[in-house]
C-alpha cells in the first residue's frame, strides 16, 4: 500500500504539471493581451513596453511558465517585478493579480473558507439523503417508497441548480421572510454565532443537495439491488446471521464503494469552488473568484484557482483508492 500512495502520488505531480502548462498556454492562445488590460485606458506604447517588462511579458512563453513554476516549487518562491524593482514573492507563489496587484495565494486564502464550508455542508446533506432513500427504495423495491424515492431522484436531476436556487432564496428570503438577507463579509466566520452563521448557508446546502442527493439515490439503489442478489448475500442468510447484519455489514458496505469513488470527485470538485451557488447566494467563495478572474483575463488568479481545484481532485482520487480497502475487503485480497 505505501508503495502505491507513493506511485500514485508522483503521478498527481505529473497531472498538475500538465494541467498547468495547460492552462498557462491556453491562455496566451487567445487574442486578449493583458498588458493592454493592465494599463488601461490611457495605454500608449512607452506604457505598454514598461508593462511587459515588469510582468515579464516581453520574454519566451517558456521562460515565462518557468518562472512561473519556479516560484511552486521553490521554498523560497520567487522574484518578480522588472529589473531594478525586483521583489520576493514566498511560496507558495501564484503570482499578483494584474487588476488589483494583490498577491493570488492571499485571494486563495480569503476566498477558501467560505467554499469549504458550503461544500463540506452540502456533501453531509446529500451523502445521508441520498444514501438512506437509496438504501430504503433497494429495500422496498416495487412498493410506494420506491417509486417515491425513484420520483423524487429524477425531479432532482432534472431540475436546473439556477432554478432551483432562485426559487429557494425567493420563497424564504423574500417572501416568507423566514432567513434574513445574509451578510456575505462575515458568512465564513463563527463569530457571528452559529444560528446566523447557518442561515447563511442553509439554503446553499439545500440547493446542492438537492441535485447531488438524486444521483446517490439511485445510484444506492441500482447497486443495493444487484448487491443483495450476489451469493454470499445469500450465504450469509442461510448462515442464520439478522438481517441487519446481512443488509448493512454484507450488502451495503459492497455497494458504497462506486458512491465512495463519486463522493470524493464531487466533493474535490466543489472545494474548487461551486460557481453558480456561489453567484446565486452571493458567497465570495473560490467559484466566484474564478468567474471573475476569468472575466477580467487575470492569468495568475486563473492559474492559481486551476491548480487549487486541481489539487483537491487529485487528492480526493488517492483518497478514494485508499478508502477501497477499507469498505471492501475484496480490494484488499486483489
Amino acid at each position: 500500500m505505501g508503495r502505491y500512495i507513493i506511485r500514485r502520488l508522483i503521478q498527481a505531480v505529473f497531472v498538475l504539471i500538465v494541467i498547468s502548462a495547460i492552462t498557462f498556454f491556453l491562455f496566451w492562445a487567445t487574442p486578449a493581451n493583458p498588458a493592454l488590460l493592465i494599463c488601461g485606458k490611457n495605454c500608449n506604447a512607452e506604457t505598454v513596453a514598461q508593462v511587459n517588462a515588469t510582468y515579464g511579458f516581453d520574454k519566451p512563453l517558456i521562460v515565462q511558465y518557468g518562472q512561473y513554476m519556479q516560484g511552486l516549487v521553490s521554498p523560497g518562491g520567487r522574484m518578480i517585478g522588472s529589473e531594478g524593482n525586483e521583489r520576493n514573492c514566498p511560496w507558495p507563489c501564484f503570482g499578483e493579480s494584474y487588476q488589483n496587484g494583490i498577491p493570488v495565494w492571499n485571494s486563495i486564502k480569503d476566498a477558501f473558507p467560505s467554499t469549504l464550508w458550503l461544500a463540506l455542508g452540502a456533501a453531509i446533506l446529500w451523502l445521508v439523503a441520498g444514501v438512506l432513500l437509496g438504501l430504503i427504495a433497494a429495500l422496498r423495491k416495487g412498493k410506494f417508497i420506491d417509486k417515491f424515492s425513484v420520483g423524487l431522484a429524477l425531479f432532482g436531476v432534472s431540475f436546473p441548480t439556477i432554478v432551483f436556487g432562485y426559487l429557494l432564496l425567493f420563497l424564504f428570503i423574500v417572501k416568507l421572510e423566514w432567513i434574513p438577507f445574509p451578510d456575505t463579509a462575515n458568512a465564513a466566520l463563527f463569530s457571528v454565532g452559529p444560528v446566523k452563521w447557518a442561515q447563511f448557508y442553509i439554503l446553499p446546502w439545500m440547493t446542492l443537495a438537492l441535485v447531488y442527493a438524486a444521483l446517490y439515490t439511485r445510484l444506492t439503489r441500482a447497486n443495493m439491488i444487484d448487491t443483495m442478489n450476489e451469493d454470499y448475500i445469500r450465504t450469509a442468510r442461510a448462515k442464520g446471521l439478522d438481517e441487519r447484519t446481512v443488509v448493512f455489514k454484507h450488502g451495503l458496505r459492497s455497494a458504497l464503494t462506486p458512491i465512495v469513488t463519486i463522493f470524493g470527485l464531487d466533493v474535490g470538485g466543489l472545494l474548487g469552488g461551486a460557481v453558480i451557488t456561489e453567484q446565486i447566494f452571493s458567497i465570495t467563495g473560490l467559484g466566484k473568484f474564478s468567474i471573475d478572474s476569468v472575466l477580467s483575463n487575470d492569468l495568475p488568479a486563473i492559474m492559481g484557482v486551476v491548480l487549487f481545484a486541481a489539487i483537491f481532485v487529485v487528492v480526493a482520487n488517492i483518497i478514494v483508492d485508499v478508502l477501497y480497502a477499507v469498505i471492501d475487503p475484496r480490494v484488499r485480497l486483489a
